[in-house]
């Protein structure tokens, strides 16, 4: 049986999108399944952003086929860890967890470096350009760090 991740941001076109391809990237396939999915509904159906496309490519990635899809309170079943991007969204999973077990599964993916300053991933679609080659930085070390805690809890 493979340990299921999911990443959770606002929309799922630019972090959550970038943390699924990073993290996959660094976990087995065949151990891990890594996934992402947005609090809002605006972008279901669509790719990510193309800048996250872009500079995940410029990183050897390619997330291009991927979907956005709306979190849902039975991505609490179906996930074993779920990493959100903010306190904002951590605050939307949250509320739709029905037990202390589904919120324990709920954590911000920057506490990974940052542990307990529940410090935001910014969100840069508003932002510049280079806001999504600052976003892949933080994404890459954070996942760095979850990728080895999971394989070591998981061998």
């Amino acid at each position: 049986m493979t340990t299921k991740i999911l990443m959770v941001c606002l929309g799922n076109i630019c972090r959550s999108p970038l943390a699924e391809g990073i993290l996959a990237s660094k976990l087995a396939p065949n151990k891990f399944t890594v996934d992402s999915a947005g609090t809002g509904n605006w972008h279901i159906g669509k790719k990510p952003d193309e800048r996250s496309i872009a500079v995940a490519h410029k990183n050897g990635l390619d997330i291009s086929i991927q979907k956005a899809r709306q979190f849902s309170k039975t991505d609490f079943d179906s996930y074993d860890y779920i990493f959100v991007m903010d306190n904002s969204n951590y605050n939307d999973v949250i509320s739709l967890a029905e037990n202390e077990s589904q919120k324990n599964k709920v954590n911000l993916i920057l506490n990974a470096l940052f542990p307990n300053e529940n410090v935001d991933v910014p969100d840069p679609y508003y932002g510049l350009a280079n806001g999504f080659d600052n976003v892949y930085q933080m994404l890459d070390e954070a996942c760095t760090v979850v990728a080895s805690k999971l394989i070591e809890k998981h061998p």
